[in-house]
């Protein structure tokens, strides 16, 4: 197996790499045309953050096989692009999470101290004493919003040194966070009683600019805010608006929207932000570990012909997992569909397994399942861990078996619970290859589990789905097929329209103002 280091780590990779006889070239620094040139020739390519391997590169990669990911993130591999090449996706979730951790912490303790200020005027022959008044953390409230590998982290130290912690995460379960001393609150209790506030989610349509100006306007007044986690989940617009109104007092970034980012960015530029060029992986030990797990996982595969830590391949060998495609497909894509519309915190996972389905190896199945509920949510999640980071957080995993359904071939069905709120989807495959929602809840329909959507929650009476259609209509956007159900005539109904293109969050606001329309989610199947 030939394999590419594109991007500086430490020499131990290599050395692990060719003690098993593989061979290895280091070429770090490419521009995306000498990758584009040169990636034909390789196996298995091997970077950090500074490699983006797009799509573009990934068409001129006929060899490739792998390519794995020294870090948790992978928001500069193509992986929709990867997976429909059939090129493995590998990542490390668990070796910079401390130094990530960390990191956070620090910029929460150089912005209420105002240290790089008073470094910088020190520097300056200056003696601004008076003018440096800094704040304790001590019995102040850290809010923090997503308490995974990191999140958890940052929260278990913030407690350590006296401060409250809440936390906005619907994937753990409260008798967890109570566990650990932390109070889990809803987003806008979150905003509006704490004085510190870092997030710690992945980079998603759904988090991006999170924390923007709405979000600002809850919060109170003269609070701080930490980004160690990903670039444009702080609006920086909107941020710096309300550092110059007081609303927040002071900030740490650790990511940028754009990176580097200009110079003239108003946040790097103002005294109440402390910058930082994304460092938060950046320790010695941090970089050494991810690098070690990555070599020794891609020893696994091109040796051993094991998976793991994958982002989009279940751990599974290719012959098998050809015999499972079908069923991977459905489970992940059901997964998916019902996670997008799930909006509360998920204590229980139930999947049923009827027909020809339950006979297969389930464990493949629950494990796609479980990665495609909370990969949209948490960071580092994969076919592995799934079913680990499931239990970690105090949600319960149960299977149901049965040979026979007396309608489908093979039905699957997956069930979320939150005390007595419950939300179940049900799936089969078309012709034993093209999956299909063919229930949701109680209501029957058939609908492809494919592209965009939106699902519509609204009350049976005329004209309902004909001034959605208008409204969409009006702004341009197709609508390439409507699949519709109801519980009964004049109740609760359901459309669900496969539309051509994003839907931007002001039409989703003017599609909710429709009368009898109860709610509005979009979901996206890729």
């Amino acid at each position: 197996m030939n394999i590419l280091i594109a991007d500086a780590m430490s020499d131990k990779v290599v050395d692990i790499l060719r003690s098993h006889n593989l061979s290895v070239d280091v070429k770090t620094d490419l521009k995306t045309e000498e990758l584009r040139g040169i990636i034909g020739g390789y196996h298995a390519l091997i970077v950090r953050s500074a490699t983006k391997v797009t799509r573009d590169i990934i068409e001129k990669a006929d060899n490739l096989k792998v390519i794995g990911r020294a870090g948790i993130g992978v928001d500069n591999v193509d992986v929709v692009a990867a997976t429909e090449k059939g090129i493995v996706v590998m990542n490390t979730p668990q070796g910079n999470a401390l130094a990530a951790a960390e990191h956070a912490l620090a910029l929460m303790f150089a912005v209420a101290r105002k240290l790089t200020l008073a470094d910088s005027t020190m520097k300056q022959g200056k003696w601004e004493k008076k003018a440096l008044m800094g704040i304790e953390i001590q019995e102040k409230t850290l809010g923090v919003i997503g308490i995974g590998n990191v999140g958890m982290i940052v929260a278990e130290k913030a407690l350590a040194l006296g401060m409250r912690v809440t936390a906005h995460d619907l994937y753990v379960s409260p008798e967890i966070a109570r566990k650990k001393g932390i109070i889990l609150v809803d987003l806008d209790t979150l905003l509006k009683t704490s004085d510190f506030i870092t997030v710690h989610v992945p980079m998603l349509p759904s988090t991006r600019n999170l924390i923007g100006k709405d979000a600002l306007a809850k919060t109170k007044k003269g609070v701080i805010i930490i980004n160690a986690a990903r670039g444009g989940i702080v609006n920086e617009k909107d941020l710096y608006e309300a550092l110059m109104s007081g609303q927040v007092s002071g900030a740490g970034l650790d990511v940028f929207e754009q990176e580097p980012p200009p110079a003239d960015n108003p946040c790097v530029m103002s005294e109440k932000v402390v910058c930082t060029p994304h460092l938060g992986a950046s320790t010695t030990e941090a970089q050494l570990k991810v690098a070690i797990d990555i070599a020794n996982q891609i020893v696994d595969y091109a040796v051993h012909g094991v998976i793991k830590n994958s982002i989009n391949v279940p751990p599974v060998s290719i012959e098998v997992q050809r015999q499972l495609s079908p069923y991977i497909a459905l489970s992940e894509r059901l997964a998916t569909f019902i996670s997008s519309i799930s909006e509360f915190p998920i204590e229980a996972v139930e999947i049923e397994y009827m027909g020809d389905i339950s006979e297969v190896e389930t464990k493949i199945l629950t494990q796609a399942i479980l990665r495609n509920i909370l990969a949209p949510h948490l960071e580092g999640v994969n076919y592995v861990n799934a079913p680990t980071v499931a239990r970690s957080r105090g949600i319960k995993i149960k299977e149901v078996k049965g040979k026979e359904h007396e309608d489908y071939t093979s039905l699957l069905g997956i069930k979320l619970t939150h005390g007595k709120i419950e939300r179940a989807a049900y799936g089969t495959l078309l012709g034993k290859k093209a999956p299909r929602l063919i229930r949701l809840d109680r209501i029957a329909v058939d609908a492809n589990l494919a592209g965009n959507m939106l699902l519509t929650y609204h009350q049976d009476k005329p004209g309902v789905v004909g001034s959605i259609g208008t409204a969409l209509a009006s702004k341009g956007i197709n609508i390439g097929g409507m699949h519709v159900g109801r519980e009964a005539e004049g109740g609760l109904a359901i459309a669900l329209l496969d539309v051509d293109g994003k839907v931007s969050d002001e039409v989703i606001k003017e599609l909710q103002a429709v009368p009898n329309v109860i709610e509005i989610k979009r979901i996206a199947i890729s």
